[in-house]
């Protein structure tokens, strides 16, 4: 998203990984009290990344390894500037990419074979078939989100489907993502053909005609374009997260102006990998086995508004009210994204004339 775009390039120090550090795992043995390393592990990563530091402190403590992070701009830029480096890595782990992009880096080599051992209790559950040098941190699921308040004060119906977007009475009420430039913006065109197949194209065309506008990337379209958010701006309507209303909660607890619209998501999942060619293959390895702690991932709801994958992990209040998992969300093979992404997002940029 992830949403959060807080990251820079920083040095976090910190506490003692457990030699058995897997999933199910709370505490360090008492083997792993002593750190095993000295040095840093660079991860590589996209804009929306954001951990408490006390979390990535302890990675330090446990490991005796500095973490050191290197934005590569948004989910889709990362992919690319990464599958343009094979064998010679900005760093030595990668976070971030997602099923929309990970075949691109992966056929260009750009990582090593890893598999974490603590992806057996849930991470598995989101392996991409043939690609194991991908590692499941996260998953959310890119939906329409809609301003309730407007249509409340319009007295104007809310939509529910992808082909409400293009009826008149919508007109110029949306915003979407460049699918060339952010993930969520890939997202969406991947949910539109998953659930219009071959129509998909003619429901691009219905969107210019009804004035969709695009932007380049989540948070210009979230934070500043959609009037449910701070920038309160003109559209009610925005292409975002079903997790994105929990978000939206008042301070009082009071419940969010947003809602998901959850006939309209597309499952995406976020991946770590080695880098091939890192100078530090076993603290890349330590630092994605420690992304799927519970400690990590207990975080990752509050941190970046998208869901964990290890299993057991409890999720805010405010989520079971406000962001529910879609239950059918859309999705694609993997395979299939990386042999046609490429057609349909310049098709999507004739059909939008840009």
């Amino acid at each position: 998203m992830t949403t959060l775009g807080r990251v820079g390039l920083a040095i976090l120090t910190a506490a003692t990984l457990a030699t058995s550090a897997c999933a199910t795992s709370t505490a360090p043995s008492k083997e792993s009290d002593a750190p095993s390393a000295t040095g840093t592990v660079t991860l590589v990563t996209h804009s929306s990344f954001h951990l408490p530091e006390q979390v990535l402190a302890d990675f330090t403590k446990q490991t005796g390894l500095a973490i050191k992070t290197v934005e590569l701009g948004d989910g889709g830029e990362l992919a690319t500037k990464l599958s343009l480096t094979p064998g010679n890595p900005p760093g030595d782990v990668a976070f971030g990419v997602d099923n929309t992009y990970a075949a691109r880096p992966v056929r260009a080599g750009v990582f090593d074979e890893y598999v974490s051992p603590a992806a057996a209790n849930g991470a598995q559950d989101y392996a991409l078939a043939g690609m194991p040098q991908l590692t499941a941190i996260d998953f959310g699921d890119v939906c329409v989100n809609i301003d309730t308040r407007y249509f409340r004060a319009k007295n104007l119906p809310e939509p529910v489907t992808y082909q409400d977007l293009a009826k008149p009475e919508y007109r110029g009420l949306t915003v979407v993502q460049n699918p060339e430039t952010a993930s969520p913006g890939m997202a969406f065109l991947a949910g539109t053909v998953a659930a219009l197949g071959e129509g998909w194209q003619d429901y691009w065309r219905s969107l210019r005609a009804n004035e969709v506008s695009v932007t380049p990337n989540w948070s210009t379209a979230y934070s500043t374009d959609f009037s449910g958010s701070s920038g309160k701006g003109p559209k009610p309507i925005v292409v975002s997260y079903a997790s994105s209303p929990a978000a939206e909660v008042g301070k009082d607890g009071a419940a969010p102006p947003t809602k998901a619209l959850l006939d309209t998501c597309f499952r995406q999942v976020e991946y770590a990998g080695v880098l091939r060619g890192t100078k530090n293959p076993d603290g890349a390895r330590k630092l994605i086995d420690f992304l799927l702690t519970p400690a990590v991932q207990a975080t990752i709801p509050d941190e970046m508004y998208v869901h964990p994958v290890t299993r057991g992990v409890a999720l805010p209040e405010s989520w079971a009210k406000y962001a529910p998992v879609p239950p059918k969300a859309a999705t694609l093979p993997a395979d299939r994204l990386a042999d046609e992404r490429d057609g349909w997002v310049r098709q999507w940029r004739q059909l939008m004339g840009r």
